[in-house]
């Protein structure tokens, strides 16, 4: 897998993916152009968890019929910025049981998301669910 960043201007940059899709970065404390590269890291741990935990219910045959997963991130104060705590909010909605989601964010978190593997001794990542109607 390879990726690339290009200067634009200013604290505007453009990366691109392998695939050939393009992403505006801002490092702006606005970031009114596009996210920042610390963002994508957050979005990206999001996303990989997401496909995850779909997967898994998927395969279970749970009734989902939505996932939403959102983050926070407590960042250093200091350079690097690190972050230092995340905690995802995992919002299921079908007729899931609280046992095949409670299993498949912990697969997720343990085994198959590689993002939050990268993050994993770094990163003090915890999480809470949320099932709709329960």
């Amino acid at each position: 897998m390879h990726a690339s960043a290009r200067w634009i201007a200013e604290k505007i940059y453009e990366g691109t993916s392998q695939s050939g899709h393009t992403i505006p970065m801002d490092t702006s404390p606005e970031h009114a152009k596009g996210p920042s590269p610390m963002e994508l890291v957050l979005t990206a741990l999001c996303g990989c968890t997401s496909v995850d935990v779909v997967g898994i219910l998927t395969k279970k045959r749970e009734p989902l019929l939505g996932l939403t997963v959102s983050a926070v991130a407590e960042q250093a104060h200091e350079a690097p910025a690190v972050f230092t705590h995340v905690h995802l909010t995992y919002k299921v909605s079908g007729a899931v049981s609280r046992k095949a989601a409670e299993d498949a964010v912990r697969l997720s978190e343990t085994k198959y998301c590689s993002v939050a593997q990268m993050l994993t001794g770094k990163v003090q990542i915890d999480y809470s669910i949320e099932i709709e109607g329960e």
